[in-house]
C-alpha cells in the first residue's frame, strides 16, 4: 500500500497535518528524522514523500537531522520517487545566503545583505552600513540571532557581550534595517504552488529586536498550529482578497525552484518599496487568524497531499499496466 510520507523533526509542528490527514482517511507514514538510518542499496517505499524539515531543528536537539534529511531526499530522488520540497527546497531552507541569492536571480528585491565568519570580519561587514542595521543568524528559524544596531560601536559591544551567539553554521548576517511606516510585515502561504492566503503581521513587541521577522526571538509569537489566543488574533490576521505584484513573481520562483510549499516574508518601506527577507519551506499556520477566517491551512494541505498521492498511484498503476502489456506480446 502506498502512503503519504511525512519527513520532519518536530512532533508539535506535524500533529495538526497528521490529524487533518487522518480526518481524510489518507495513509501516512511519519518518518522523524531527528535521529535514523538508512540502507542505500534498497528502494524507497511506494508513495509520495514530503519534508517538512526545519532550520531550527538544532534548537530542538536534533542538530543534524537537516543533514540527514538531505541524504535522504537525494537518495528518494535518485530513484524517481515524487518528492514535495525537496533537495533544492532545503537547500534554501537552511541557508538565507541561498534564498537571496535565487531571490535576486528572480529579480525580486532583497535586503542590502553581507555574510560574516569570524568576529573580525563580522565587525569589518558592519563598517559598511552607514545607518542602522540588524544581524541574524544564515541558519536560522524562530528569529534566531535577530539584533537590531544602530552603529558599529553597538554590534562591537554585542559580539563581545554575553549575549551573542553564533548561527549554527557560524555564519552570521549583516542587513540594512527596514523602516517600515508601520510595524508590520506580511506572510504569503503558498500550497501547491497556488496562494493560499496572505497574512499581516503585528511586529510591534519586540519589534526592535526583530525589524523584519514575522517571529519574536523565542517561539511565543512564532506562527504555529496550537491553541488560539487572543493575542494570536491581534497578531496575526489574514488579508482578505489580497492582492499584490509579488504573487506572480514567488509562484515563478517556486516553479523554477521546485517548492510545492512555502511562505514568503516582505517588508514594505516609507517609500513603498517591498523587500522579500525570508523563505520557509516548513510553514506553519496561526489558528488564531485562520479562526477569523475560517480558513485552514493544514486541511488545504492535506487535501494536497492526498491528490498527490492519488496522482502517483495513478502514474504507478499505468506503468504497471504497460509493463503487463508488454510481457503478454512478447509471450506470444
Amino acid at each position: 500500500m502506498s502512503h503519504i510520507h511525512i519527513i520532519h523533526e518536530n512532533d508539535e509542528w506535524t500533529a495538526p497535518l497528521l490529524a487533518e490527514l487522518d480526518g481524510l482517511g489518507h495513509p501516512y507514514q511519519d518518518w522523524h528524522l531527528g535521529e535514523g538510518r538508512l540502507a542505500l542499496d534498497e528502494a524507497p517505499p511506494a508513495g509520495v514523500f514530503y519534508s517538512r524539515m526545519s532550520a531550527s531543528s538544532h534548537t530542538r536537539g536534533h542538530r543534524y537531522a537537516p543533514e540527514l534529511t538531505g541524504g535522504v531526499l537525494a537518495w528518494l530522488e535518485s530513484h524517481g520517487a515524487r518528492v514535495l520540497n525537496g533537495t533544492r527546497a532545503l537547500a534554501l531552507e537552511v541557508s538565507k545566503m541561498a534564498q537571496y541569492a535565487a531571490l535576486r536571480q528572480h529579480g525580486i528585491p532583497v535586503p542590502r545583505t553581507e555574510a560574516a565568519l569570524g568576529r573580525e570580519q563580522i565587525a569589518a561587514a558592519a563598517c559598511n552600513f552607514r545607518e542602522a542595521f540588524i544581524t541574524k543568524h544564515n541558519r536560522a528559524g524562530k528569529g534566531l540571532g535577530v539584533r537590531l544596531h544602530q552603529d558599529v560601536d553597538g554590534l562591537i559591544g554585542y559580539l563581545d557581550g554575553p549575549e551573542f551567539e553564533p548561527s549554527v553554521d557560524g555564519i552570521t548576517l549583516l542587513q540594512e534595517y527596514i523602516r517600515a511606516p508601520t510595524p508590520h510585515i506580511t506572510r504569503v502561504e503558498f500550497i501547491g504552488q497556488e496562494l493560499l492566503y496572505a497574512v499581516r503581521v503585528d511586529t510591534s513587541e519586540g519589534f526592535e529586536l526583530c525589524p523584519a521577522d514575522a517571529c519574536e526571538v523565542g517561539e511565543s509569537a512564532c506562527p504555529v498550529s496550537g491553541p488560539a489566543s487572543s493575542e494570536d488574533t491581534e497578531k496575526f490576521a489574514i488579508i482578505e482578497n489580497f492582492r499584490h505584484p509579488l504573487v506572480d513573481a514567488y509562484r515563478s520562483f517556486m516553479v523554477r525552484h521546485e517548492l510545492q510549499v512555502a511562505a514568503f516574508e516582505f517588508i514594505v518601506d516609507g517609500r513603498g518599496e517591498a523587500y522579500t527577507y525570508d523563505i520557509n519551506t516548513n510553514t506553519n499556520y496561526n489558528p488564531g487568524a485562520e479562526a477569523r477566517a475560517g480558513r485552514s491551512g493544514m486541511g488545504t494541505l492535506a487535501r494536497f497531499l492526498g491528490v498527490e498521492l492519488a496522482r502517483r498511484n495513478m502514474l504507478d498503476q499505468g506503468s504497471l499496466d504497460r509493463s503487463r502489456a508488454r510481457l503478454s506480446v512478447a509471450s506470444r
